[in-house]
Formats: structure tokens, C-alpha cells, sequence
């Protein structure tokens, strides 16, 4: 939300810089995001000033030129060559000086310079109005009619003035601070000084010719409507000042009439609306709802379908607004608009809400009312818009102020104890700066004793209804920063430190991935549910379903980082950047069982070549061994080495391994599965890994046991074995492992063949087997003993044949 220095000033004195006021709004709560200074003009003027031609001669080499002396102040006299025709001794004008820089109404800026022109020298420029951005005339120089001294800064001719907007993040329980009257409340608090609404005084009804009577049929929804006409306007654009406050806080000018509505609400907080009476068919107003499924045209040009909780302001023929959200197409206020019928109302947060959800409308309206207007502003903005609107647009106010408010909304009436007060601030503050402070907000004090008091809360502060809350009032106006912190302060902690530093392990993680050149990916986590009904491994029914999706490609919740991965690939591999090594820390959101189910997952993808193509070694496409590598690297960095692994039933690989750890899946990883890749649009193979990093942290350990280097030496011996196709490395390694743990260091694999050299339905492995005893020298008699009971064992429990 964005706030006005200068608009401020208009409702309280302010004399202190925007530093100092945005540094008072976010001490109260109100917290300045970012704040900057506005000029009304590009450049502000700055460096122009207003002199006066004391002599104006023709140039001696140019005819259309004019060699003039300026005196502009402190006796200072600068020679100008000016081509102007309309240049003259005596003139007052505006100068611009050796090293200003000017901002035309349409062109590239530019730097003035001393110079020569035609070898007469130029110690500045005198100006027309298009130079310096004020106009489009370039006919000639500006020529000033003032009493202004010779020097004087241009802007102090043209009452321009800088602006300060300050951006404040407005959280949703302080709807009071959404307008300048808001802040401004803040700040008679802060600085005890009174804050001044503008005068209504001079209402009055001119003539009762345009009468148009308001029916509320929902009461519930709409509890106050307050209303006028007025007729014979003119729609047109609004003055300057009008159009330079909108400005400030980036509200794009439409006419008068539209502008003084949405100045109102900026100023005040009430959101208004102005029909063209002239579209009110049977000159009557109905607030009410209409029946579901109701065609309804916004200003926007779409079509809309209505919910039978829509609160619309309709006619005879039909709906006209949706209530505090969005005008129609039909019965905006438009240039040839005459007459104007002016609404301000009170709507229902609830129904508001509701209405801006369902048809995704975020309006400056809606987002008042979906918080809390005052209900009882309403008569006071219409008669400020009404006067507003005859000053600007001419006009008679032509019917009585209409107010329909059967039931008044009383004001919060909260009992406080000073004790309270003081016990939840931590400081005793006195209780008449309690009472002072709560004056100042507009919370009147009554029935008080000794201990305690009730206090009477305005409807508008719609977030101050408990004991807590009065006390948050006070202490936010009489400063968190002056709360001194005790010498001897402790503190209790109900709650247990967690054994597992999440972050940490997440940190060592990231760096472990990007040492090995992955590059880390964020991605949003909604997707579309075409990804959950086109691969089976997805159960469509665990959708966690957005009831107010945007789009239909973000209408559910994602259930794996798979699908975005292959976006982000697919959008790189078009903009040919295929060799890709990416990782994702993100959530998973899963419907199972009535309940909402979030899961954390970290992901690995790998896609295109292992390494640039370089003259030392050849281009190589990577393969599932190269993501298997850094998977493995992970599970050892988290202190994970009791793993099983199988081959993935998951149809979202075409090829892949399970591992799991205590009989529970940790990861599992493979190359994708092209029909599923191809989902993302994606066509190049892609290695996928998804772990379960809920499970990885509750099994991460920082602690590790070392043991020193074997003095003694390793022993590296060789078997080829043929064994049926279903049998894989796996199996030997954990056979290995069974027959031999205490000498078996480490197994690897050198050669897989498959061919007409062996029999069908088999393939032969090479593996080295890495053998050493960390006591003594392994001896060839032990050797040998060793690799026997592997052979035997291998014969006997997979049907290996060894080759010799």
C-alpha cells in the first residue's frame, strides 16, 4: 500500500523528514517497506532558475540567432546565445545554468554546457516550455510575468513541489491504516497532534429532482447504503493536483468523477462507486444476491458467471456491480455521463471475500471490505465526494442523502485490568499514559476503578476486541524499543532443541551437489493434474486440489518434483543448453485417507553430456552409473552404509533402483521413463533420483568412527563369472560380502559381456576383488583359501560357472 508524505500533510502537521515518519509508522506497526522521493516533473527543475535578458543583440554570424546577458542573481550576468523569436531586454525567464540537465517533454535527457555557438560563447540556455518537460509549445521561450527575484529557484514559480511515497506492508488485521486518514491516526498518537478531516460543512441538497430509491434485500451482506444523485456534471479530466496525488501512489487518472471516487477511498478508506444514473433502468436501486450460474459483464470486458453468494447492486433489468468488488460494463461513469448516482457503503468482509475469491477480482475495494471498512464513515465520504464532485464536474446534488442502516454496529466493549497491562508489557507505564494513549486512538474509557477499566472500541479497529489486544495498542504507540530488557532476565524453553540440525544437513548437502557441478533449482508447487492421470506411479485421487486455481496448468498440488525438473530441462534444452547436473530441496502435497499430507523430498537430475568437449578427452553422454556414483556419495556423506537395493516397479522409470535402508525405501533412481518424460515435452534422456528427505534427516548422523590406515598391504585378485541374466552385481557383492566380511575390503566390477561366446540367457562378469586383513599380511595360502570359498559359493548359490 502506498502512502503520500504530502497527502499526509493535508490531515495532520507534519514538520519531521520522511526518514523520521517512516521510522515512527513501522516502530507502530504500520512497517515502511521502502520509501521514495517523487518529483512532480522529471528532474524537478533542479539547476533552472529565473533570470532576467538585460541586453538582447543580434548575433553577428547568425541571423536567426540573438546574443543576450541574463542576469540570474547574486550579480551574476552570463552571456546566452538564443535562437528564440520572441527573446526581448527586460523579459523574465527561465534559465537553465552550466551544468543542469534537462528533461524535454520528448526526447533523450541532455547536460547544458559552456560552449561556443557561431564563436560567440553560451554559459547556459534560456528556455521554452517543451525543454524543460512542462509542455509541448516550442514556439519560444517561456516569459514569466513575477515578482520573484532574479536567481530564484524555477520550481518556487511553477509551485512544484517533491513528494516522499512510502510503500507500507499492510498486514490483514490493520484495516484501519488502509488510507491517509488511517496513517494519519497513527501519527496523532505517535506525535500528539490533532489530525484534521476535510470540512463537509457546505453540504446541502440543491434541488430534489432525481430521486432514486435503494431496496436492501440482504441485510446480512450489505448492513449500511448510503446514496445521492447529482445532476447535470461534466466528465473530464481532473486538475492537476487531483491527478498528481493519484500519481504519487501509481493510480493511473480516467476522469474526474472516477478519480474523486478512488481519492476518497485513499484518503478515508470508504470505498465508493459512481453509476451513470442515466443506466439505471427504472431509475431504482436493489442490493441483493441473484441466482447462481447469472451471466454478469464486468469493466473488464469478461463475462462472468455469478455465485449465489455474489452481492450485486442491480436495476430492473439486471446486475449492475458486484458488490465492493468490480463495476460493470454498462453503468460506469463515461464522457457523456450527465447525471451521477453516488454509492458508500458498509458490505460483509465474509461476502466480499467470497466474491473476490471466486472470480480472482483483487481490487483497492475489495481488498478494504474483505478486511473491514468503518460502517460509520459512510454518510460523512459520500458528502465529501459529493461536494468534490460539484467543485470538479459542476453539477446540483439533486436528491436527499439516502442512508439505509437498520441495525447500527455498536461499538467493542473490552474490560481491561491495569495489571494486565503492565504484566504483558513487562514494565509498568503508568496508568494515565495507558489512558492518554488510548485516547489518542479514538478508544474512549468507561466505567474505570482502581484496577481496571472498559474500554470502548471504535467498529473500524476491527482487530482490537480482547484484553491482548489493547495492551498490543498501547504498546506499539508507546514503543517496543522503549521496553529496557532486565539484567537478570531468563528464560524457560517449553520445547526441546531438535536432535538434527535440518539446516545443516541441508547446507553440507548443497555443498556436496555443487562441488560436483550441480546447480540447485526452486520451482513452484502447484502443477496440473494432467501429470497425475498420465503416469500410474501418481495416484490421481491423492490430488490436493486448488478451489481457486489461476490457471488449469497450477490447479493442484505437485506430488513429486519430477515434472517441474523436466520443465526447467525442457526450457533449457530449447535454448540449447542440454548438459544439465540439477537439484531441488522442495515439498510434496498428497489427500490420503480425509488428511493433507506434506512430504519433504530432495531430487537429482542428470541430462546430456559428463563434461564439455575438450581436446583431452572425448564428448560422453551420461549415464545411470554417473547418477548411481553421487547418489551412493550422498547416502555415505549421511552416514547411511546398510542399503539394499532392487529394481524400481515405478512406471516413472524405464529402467532404475530402489535402495532402502532398515526394509524402508530411502531413494530410488533411474532414467525416466521416456512416455512420462514426454509429458514435460521433454525427448533427451534424463536420470532421475528422489529422496526421502523426511527419512534421510531422521537417519543422518554427524558421528563417525574412525580407525587408522592398514599398515598392512591390499590384495587385488580377479573372477569371471557366467551367470544367468537375472542375476545381477548386486547379488555377488552381498554373497561376497556374506562369505567373506572380514577380508573382503571392496568389489568392483571391470568388464559386463553379453554375447554368441557364452550361452544364451547369460552374461559374464569381471570383477576385481579387493581383499585385506587390517591384523597382518594377507599370505598366498589365506588368499588362496579365501577366493576358493567365494568360488564355491558363488557355484553353489547363483549357478555361476567361473571362467578359467
Amino acid at each position: 500500500m502506498k502512502i503520500s508524505l504530502n497527502w499526509l500533510k493535508e490531515y495532520i502537521q507534519i514538520t519531521e523528514s520522511a526518514e523520521e515518519i517512516a521510522a515512527l509508522l513501522t516502530g507502530s506497526g504500520l512497517e515502511v517497506e521502502t520509501w521514495e522521493e517523487v518529483e512532480s516533473v522529471k528532474g524537478g527543475l533542479k539547476g533552472l532558475v529565473i533570470g532576467e535578458v538585460i541586453t538582447c543583440a543580434k548575433h553577428p554570424n547568425a541571423d536567426k540567432l540573438s546574443v543576450t546577458t541574463v542576469d540570474i542573481g547574486e550579480e551574476q550576468l552570463s552571456p546566452i546565445v538564443c535562437g528564440a523569436p520572441n527573446v526581448k531586454a527586460g523579459q523574465k525567464v527561465i534559465v537553465a545554468t552550466v551544468g543542469a540537465t534537462l528533461y524535454p517533454s520528448s526526447g533523450d535527457s541532455f547536460q547544458i554546457k559552456k560552449a561556443k555557438i557561431r564563436g560567440e560563447v553560451s554559459e547556459g540556455m534560456i528556455c521554452a516550455e517543451d525543454e524543460i518537460g512542462l509542455g509541448q509549445s516550442h514556439d519560444g521561450i517561456l516569459v514569466l510575468d513575477t515578482d520573484l527575484p532574479n536567481g530564484a529557484p524555477a520550481a518556487d514559480y511553477f509551485n512544484l513541489e517533491s513528494d516522499f511515497v512510502f510503500e507500507i506492508g499492510l498486514t490483514p488485521n490493520r484495516a484501519d491504516g488502509a488510507s491517509h486518514i488511517g496513517v494519519a491516526r497513527d501519527l496523532k498518537a505517535l506525535l500528539n497532534r490533532p489530525v484534521t478531516f476535510p470540512s463537509v460543512e457546505s453540504f446541502k441538497v440543491d434541488i430534489e429532482k432525481r430521486v432514486v430509491p435503494v431496496t436492501v434485500e440482504n441485510t446480512e451482506a450489505c448492513p449500511r447504503y448510503s446514496s445521492l444523485t447529482i445532476t447535470g456534471v461534466t466528465v473530464t479530466d481532473s486538475p492537476d493536483w487531483l491527478k498528481a496525488r493519484l500519481n504519487a501512489i501509481g493510480i493511473k487518472p480516467t476522469n474526474n468523477v472516477v478519480d474523486i471516487t478512488n481519492f476518497v477511498l485513499h484518503s478515508l478508506g470508504q470505498p465508493m462507486h459512481a453509476f451513470d444514473a442515466d443506466e439505471i433502468v427504472g431509475d431504482k436501486v436493489t442490493v441483493k444476491t441473484l441466482p447462481e450460474g447469472t451471466s454478469f459483464t464486468t469493466l473488464d470486458e469478461k463475462e462472468r458467471k455469478l455465485a449465489d453468494t455474489d452481492l450485486m447492486i442491480c436495476n430492473e433489468a439486471g446486475g449492475m456491480c458486484i458488490a465492493g468488488v468490480f463495476g460493470g460494463i454498462k453503468s460506469g461513469v463515461k464522457k457523456t455521463t450527465k447525471n451521477v448516482f453516488l454509492e458508500s457503503a458498509y458490505f460483509s468482509p465474509d461476502y466480499i471475500r467470497k466474491s473476490a475469491q471466486k472470480h480472482q477480482l483483487k481490487t483497492d475495494a475489495s481488498f478494504r471490505y474483505e478486511r473491514g471498512t468503518d460502517p460509520n464513515i459512510t454518510v460523512y465520504a459520500l458528502k465529501y465526494a459529493a461536494l468534490l464532485v460539484k467543485e470538479l464536474a459542476g453539477g446540483e446534488i439533486s436528491s436527499p442523502l439516502a442512508d439505509f442502516y437498520p441495525t447500527p454496529i455498536e461499538d467493542f466493549k473490552v474490560d481491561v485490568k491495569f495489571a494486565n497491562i503492565d504484566r504483558l508489557i513487562g514494565k509498568a507505564i503508568g496508568n494515565d499514559r495507558i489512558k492518554s494513549i488510548l485516547e489518542s486512538l479514538d478508544i474512549q474509557i468507561q466505567n474505570e476503578t482502581e484496577t481496571g477499566f472498559t474500554a470502548i472500541v471504535p467498529p473500524y479497529r476491527v482487530d482490537v476486541q480482547r484484553e491482548a489486544d489493547i495492551v498490543e495498542e498501547v504498546l506499539r504507540i508507546y514503543g517496543y524499543n522503549n521496553i529496557e530488557i532486565d539484567d537478570h532476565l531468563s528464560s524457560t524453553f517449553l520445547s526441546e532443541f531438535p536432535s538434527t540440525d535440518a539446516d545443516g544437513i541441508k547446507k553440507e548437502t548443497s555443498r556436496l551437489l555443487a562441488g560436483a557441478g550441480f546447480h540447485e533449482i526452486v520451482t513452484n508447487s502447484l502443477t496440473k493434474d494432467g501429470y497425475s492421470t498420465g503416469t500410474a506411479a501418481i495416484d490421481e485421487n491423492e490430488n490436493v486440489k486448488i478451489l481457486n486455481y489461476l490457471s488449469e496448468d497450477l490447479n493442484v498440488m505437485r506430488q513429486t518434483l519430477l515434472f517441474h525438473g523436466l520443465e526447467v530441462i525442457d526450457r533449457n534444452v530449447k535454448r540449447k543448453n542440454g548438459d544439465l547436473k540439477l537439484f531441488e530441496f522442495g515439498t510434496t502435497y498428497h489427500f490420503i485417507k480425509e488428511k493433507y499430507v506434506e512430504r519433504s523430498r530432495l531430487s537429482l537430475f542428470i541430462t546430456g553430456n559428463s563434461a564439455p568437449e575438450s581436446w583431452l578427452a572425448p564428448s560422453r553422454k551420461v549415464n545411470f552409473h554417473d547418477l548411481s556414483a553421487i547418489v551412493l556419495k550422498l547416502l555415505a556423506k549421511f552416514g547411511i552404509h546398510k542399503i539394499e537395493s532392487q529394481e524400481t516397479d515405478s512406471d516413472l522409470f524405464g529402467y532404475g533402483l530402489s535402495i532402502s535402508t532398515n526394509k524402508k525405501p530411502i531413494v530410488q533412481l533411474g532414467k525416466v521413463n521416456a512416455e512420462v518424460a514426454k509429458l514435460a515435452d521433454v525427448s533427451t534422456e534424463v536420470f532421475f533420483a528422489d529422496f526421502d528427505w523426511d527419512y534421510i534427516q531422521k537417519l543422518s548422523s554427524s558421528e563417525f568412527t574412525f580407525q587408522p590406515i592398514s599398515k598392512y598391504p591390499e590384495v587385488k585378485r580377479d573372477l569371471s563369472l557366467v551367470v544367468d541374466k537375472a542375476v545381477n552385481f548386486d547379488d555377488i557383492r552381498k554373497l561376497a560380502e556374506k562369505l567373506e566380511r572380514s577380508l573382503v575390503n571392496r568389489i568392483s566390477v571391470f568388464d559386463v559381456y553379453e554375447g554368441d561366446k557364452i550361452d544364451a540367457g547369460k552374461k559374464a562378469y569381471a570383477i576385481s576383488f579387493y581383499l585385506q586383513d587390517q591384523e597382518k599380511t594377507l599370505t598366498d595360502k589365506v588368499i588362496d583359501k579365501c577366493m576358493s570359498r567365494l568360488m564355491q559359493g558363488f557355484e553353489r548359490e547363483l549357478g555361476a560357472v567361473i571362467r578359467k
